[in-house]
Protein backbone atom coordinates (compact mmCIF):
# COMPACT_ATOMS: atom_id res chain seq x y z
CA UNK A 1 0.00 0.00 0.00
CA UNK A 2 3.05 2.21 0.60
CA UNK A 3 4.03 1.70 -2.80
CA UNK A 4 0.92 2.58 -4.09
CA UNK A 5 0.57 6.05 -2.02
CA UNK A 6 3.74 7.25 -3.66
CA UNK A 7 2.53 6.52 -7.01
CA UNK A 8 -0.24 8.00 -6.22
CA UNK A 9 1.00 11.26 -4.98
CA UNK A 10 2.68 11.82 -8.56
CA UNK A 11 -0.85 11.13 -10.06
CA UNK A 12 -2.74 13.76 -7.78
CA UNK A 13 -0.37 16.02 -8.53
CA UNK A 14 -1.17 15.59 -12.31
CA UNK A 15 -4.42 15.44 -12.31
CA UNK A 16 -4.33 19.06 -10.52
CA UNK A 17 -1.86 20.02 -13.44
CA UNK A 18 -4.70 19.01 -15.26
CA UNK A 19 -7.28 20.60 -13.62
CA UNK A 20 -5.54 24.07 -13.71
CA UNK A 21 -3.61 24.03 -17.19
CA UNK A 22 -5.79 26.70 -18.30
CA UNK A 23 -5.80 28.89 -15.09
CA UNK A 24 -3.10 30.40 -12.57
CA UNK A 25 -2.67 28.44 -9.88
CA UNK A 26 -1.86 30.76 -7.21
CA UNK A 27 -1.93 28.63 -4.80
CA UNK A 28 1.06 26.38 -5.05
CA UNK A 29 3.59 29.19 -3.54
CA UNK A 30 1.83 28.02 -0.32
CA UNK A 31 1.80 24.53 -0.84
CA UNK A 32 5.04 24.45 -1.38
CA UNK A 33 5.75 26.56 1.85
CA UNK A 34 3.74 23.49 3.29
CA UNK A 35 5.84 20.82 1.87
CA UNK A 36 8.97 22.28 2.28
CA UNK A 37 8.14 23.43 6.09
CA UNK A 38 6.37 19.44 6.79
CA UNK A 39 9.57 17.69 5.01
CA UNK A 40 12.43 19.70 7.10
CA UNK A 41 10.30 18.59 10.16
CA UNK A 42 9.68 15.58 9.73
CA UNK A 43 14.04 15.10 8.68
CA UNK A 44 14.56 16.86 12.26
CA UNK A 45 12.11 15.12 13.99
CA UNK A 46 12.41 11.62 12.98
CA UNK A 47 15.22 10.61 10.82
CA UNK A 48 18.12 13.28 11.99
CA UNK A 49 18.04 12.58 15.64
CA UNK A 50 18.53 8.50 14.51
CA UNK A 51 21.51 8.59 12.44
CA UNK A 52 22.71 10.54 14.77
CA UNK A 53 22.39 8.25 17.65
CA UNK A 54 23.54 5.03 15.81
CA UNK A 55 25.82 6.64 13.12
CA UNK A 56 28.75 7.70 15.14
CA UNK A 57 30.76 11.16 15.31
CA UNK A 58 31.43 10.90 11.48
CA UNK A 59 28.15 10.74 9.96
CA UNK A 60 27.76 14.69 9.39
CA UNK A 61 30.48 13.84 6.20
CA UNK A 62 27.49 11.65 4.77
CA UNK A 63 24.65 14.36 5.65
CA UNK A 64 27.27 16.55 3.81
CA UNK A 65 27.82 14.70 1.09
CA UNK A 66 24.09 14.39 0.62
CA UNK A 67 23.80 18.82 0.69
CA UNK A 68 26.95 18.81 -2.06
CA UNK A 69 24.96 15.70 -4.32
CA UNK A 70 21.54 17.88 -4.19
CA UNK A 71 23.36 20.60 -5.48
CA UNK A 72 24.86 18.55 -8.66
CA UNK A 73 21.75 17.89 -9.26
CA UNK A 74 20.29 21.07 -9.00
CA UNK A 75 22.75 21.51 -11.61
CA UNK A 76 21.07 18.98 -14.30
CA UNK A 77 17.34 19.09 -12.75
CA UNK A 78 17.39 23.18 -12.96
CA UNK A 79 15.58 23.14 -10.10
CA UNK A 80 12.63 21.01 -9.68
CA UNK A 81 12.92 19.05 -6.74
CA UNK A 82 12.63 22.76 -5.36
CA UNK A 83 9.53 23.91 -7.07
CA UNK A 84 11.43 25.37 -10.33
CA UNK A 85 12.06 24.67 -13.32
CA UNK A 86 13.81 26.84 -15.92
CA UNK A 87 14.69 24.91 -18.88
CA UNK A 88 14.45 26.68 -22.06
CA UNK A 89 14.05 24.18 -25.04
CA UNK A 90 12.18 24.00 -28.61
CA UNK A 91 12.65 20.50 -29.41
CA UNK A 92 10.10 18.45 -27.79
CA UNK A 93 12.88 15.36 -27.18
CA UNK A 94 12.28 13.36 -23.91
CA UNK A 95 14.47 15.65 -21.09
CA UNK A 96 16.96 13.12 -20.50
CA UNK A 97 19.28 15.20 -18.00
CA UNK A 98 15.88 16.32 -16.07
CA UNK A 99 14.72 12.55 -15.84
CA UNK A 100 18.14 11.02 -14.21
CA UNK A 101 18.71 13.93 -12.09
CA UNK A 102 15.01 13.93 -10.49
CA UNK A 103 15.03 9.72 -10.60
CA UNK A 104 18.61 9.86 -8.57
CA UNK A 105 16.82 12.32 -6.11
CA UNK A 106 13.56 10.03 -5.84
CA UNK A 107 15.71 7.37 -5.66
CA UNK A 108 17.65 8.07 -2.69
CA UNK A 109 14.48 9.29 -1.19
CA UNK A 110 13.17 6.31 -0.78
CA UNK A 111 15.61 4.78 1.18
CA UNK A 112 14.45 6.10 4.60
CA UNK A 113 11.08 5.22 4.23
CA UNK A 114 11.32 1.71 5.35
CA UNK A 115 10.63 1.90 9.03
CA UNK A 116 9.72 5.85 9.46
CA UNK A 117 6.17 6.53 9.05
CA UNK A 118 7.06 10.35 9.30
CA UNK A 119 9.36 10.18 6.84
CA UNK A 120 7.03 8.72 4.25
CA UNK A 121 4.57 11.47 4.88
CA UNK A 122 6.59 14.05 4.43
CA UNK A 123 7.88 12.37 1.24
CA UNK A 124 4.42 12.01 0.14
CA UNK A 125 3.37 15.80 0.76
CA UNK A 126 6.61 16.74 -1.05
CA UNK A 127 5.82 14.74 -4.40
CA UNK A 128 1.87 16.18 -4.95
CA UNK A 129 3.60 19.78 -5.67
CA UNK A 130 6.61 18.66 -7.43
CA UNK A 131 4.54 16.74 -9.81
CA UNK A 132 2.13 19.57 -10.36
CA UNK A 133 5.23 21.53 -11.39
CA UNK A 134 6.44 18.53 -14.27
CA UNK A 135 3.24 18.28 -15.19
CA UNK A 136 2.36 22.15 -15.64
CA UNK A 137 5.95 22.56 -17.30
CA UNK A 138 5.42 19.78 -19.91
CA UNK A 139 2.00 21.38 -20.69
CA UNK A 140 3.13 24.56 -21.36
CA UNK A 141 6.28 23.19 -23.23
CA UNK A 142 3.46 21.67 -25.15
CA UNK A 143 5.35 17.94 -24.68
CA UNK A 144 2.97 15.50 -25.69
CA UNK A 145 0.51 13.74 -23.20
CA UNK A 146 2.73 10.34 -24.02
CA UNK A 147 5.96 11.99 -23.17
CA UNK A 148 4.53 13.38 -19.96
CA UNK A 149 3.06 10.49 -18.77
CA UNK A 150 5.85 8.65 -19.28
CA UNK A 151 8.25 10.75 -17.52
CA UNK A 152 5.83 10.91 -14.48
CA UNK A 153 5.00 7.21 -14.64
CA UNK A 154 9.22 6.51 -14.59
CA UNK A 155 9.79 9.06 -11.97
CA UNK A 156 6.68 8.09 -9.35
CA UNK A 157 8.51 4.55 -9.84
CA UNK A 158 11.68 5.64 -8.50
CA UNK A 159 10.67 5.91 -4.72
CA UNK A 160 9.39 3.02 -4.06
CA UNK A 161 12.49 1.37 -6.00
CA UNK A 162 14.60 3.10 -3.59
CA UNK A 163 12.33 1.80 -0.13
CA UNK A 164 12.23 -1.75 -1.71
CA UNK A 165 15.54 -2.28 -2.47
CA UNK A 166 16.38 -0.65 1.43
CA UNK A 167 13.78 -3.20 2.68
CA UNK A 168 15.28 -6.74 0.85
CA UNK A 169 18.77 -6.44 -0.42
CA UNK A 170 20.96 -6.75 2.91
CA UNK A 171 23.67 -4.56 1.56
CA UNK A 172 21.21 -1.41 1.68
CA UNK A 173 20.58 -2.21 5.14
CA UNK A 174 24.38 -2.76 5.88
CA UNK A 175 25.06 0.86 5.48
CA UNK A 176 21.28 1.87 6.08
CA UNK A 177 22.69 4.54 8.46
CA UNK A 178 25.24 6.22 6.29
CA UNK A 179 22.34 6.31 3.43
CA UNK A 180 19.89 7.68 5.56
CA UNK A 181 22.23 10.67 6.12
CA UNK A 182 23.15 11.03 2.60
CA UNK A 183 19.49 11.65 2.68
CA UNK A 184 19.05 14.12 4.94
CA UNK A 185 21.69 16.20 3.66
CA UNK A 186 19.45 16.14 0.50
CA UNK A 187 16.26 16.56 2.33
CA UNK A 188 17.62 19.43 4.43
CA UNK A 189 18.62 21.26 0.65
CA UNK A 190 15.63 21.09 -0.67
CA UNK A 191 13.31 22.12 2.03
CA UNK A 192 15.27 24.84 2.84
CA UNK A 193 15.35 26.21 -0.67
CA UNK A 194 11.79 25.75 -1.32
CA UNK A 195 11.55 27.88 2.38
CA UNK A 196 13.20 30.47 0.61
CA UNK A 197 12.11 30.47 -2.82
CA UNK A 198 8.32 29.98 -1.57
CA UNK A 199 8.79 33.60 -0.57
CA UNK A 200 9.44 37.05 -2.49
CA UNK A 201 12.00 39.18 -1.48
CA UNK A 202 12.76 36.67 1.48
CA UNK A 203 9.38 38.07 3.63
CA UNK A 204 6.29 35.18 4.27
CA UNK A 205 2.90 36.69 3.93
CA UNK A 206 0.70 35.29 6.59
CA UNK A 207 -0.71 32.80 4.23
CA UNK A 208 2.62 31.13 3.85
CA UNK A 209 3.44 31.84 7.57
CA UNK A 210 0.28 29.83 8.87
CA UNK A 211 1.43 26.85 6.25
CA UNK A 212 4.47 26.17 7.77
CA UNK A 213 3.56 26.04 11.26
CA UNK A 214 0.80 24.39 10.62
CA UNK A 215 3.34 21.85 8.62
CA UNK A 216 5.74 22.00 11.68
CA UNK A 217 3.02 21.13 14.30
CA UNK A 218 1.34 18.70 12.42
CA UNK A 219 4.41 16.81 11.57
CA UNK A 220 5.98 17.35 15.53
CA UNK A 221 2.44 14.86 16.70
CA UNK A 222 3.08 12.15 13.76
Amino acid sequence: MEYIALFLAVAVGYGIAKIFQKKELTQLPIILAFSGAFLLSTTLFELLPEVFETGGEHIGVFIMVGILLQIILDFFSKGAEHGHIHIHTEQKIFPLALFVSLSAHALIEGFPLTNHTAMFYGVIVHKIPIAIILALFFQKANYSTGTTLLFLTLFAAMTPLGSFLMDQFPFFQSYGTQINAVAIGIFLHVSTTILFESSKNHSFNLSKMTAVFIAVILAYFL
